[in-house]
């Protein structure tokens, strides 16, 4: 069994700063990549940013004002945002890519943690 746990949501006015912070644990052989999606009412969930041993990437929407970063000794992962914006609200979901110790790899998704900017 393997869990993905999300905090560091709320609500902050526009121009504000939040960490989001996700832990895996669980029956995990190896982590092969880390990410953040989310999901505003109404809209598909979309992209915004993943770390792998290949490099990082980034929605062109949060480029320059989110970072994403990893501690691969606790298996977690962090997204750093500053300057947000009303667009930003939605729900964010962690996701990783792993192999289990049985040796069965496939996509995880955290729960969701809620981002309101709003004034």
């Amino acid at each position: 069994q393997v869990q993905l746990v999300e905090s560091g949501g709320g609500l902050v006015q526009p121009g504000g700063s939040l960490r989001l912070s996700c832990a895996a644990s669980g029956s995990i052989f190896a982590i092969y990549a880390m990410g953040w999606y989310r999901q505003a009412p109404g809209k598909q969930r979309e992209l915004v940013a993943t770390i792998t041993d290949g490099g990082i990437n980034y929605a062109d929407s949060v480029k320059g004002r989110f970072t994403i970063s990893r501690d691969n000794a606790k298996n977690m992962v962090y997204l750093h945002m500053n300057s947000l914006k009303p667009e930003d609200t939605a729900v964010y979901h962690c996701n990783t890519r792993l192999a289990t110790m049985l040796g069965y790899e496939s996509d995880y998704w955290g729960q969701g943690t809620q981002v309101t900017v709003s004034s």
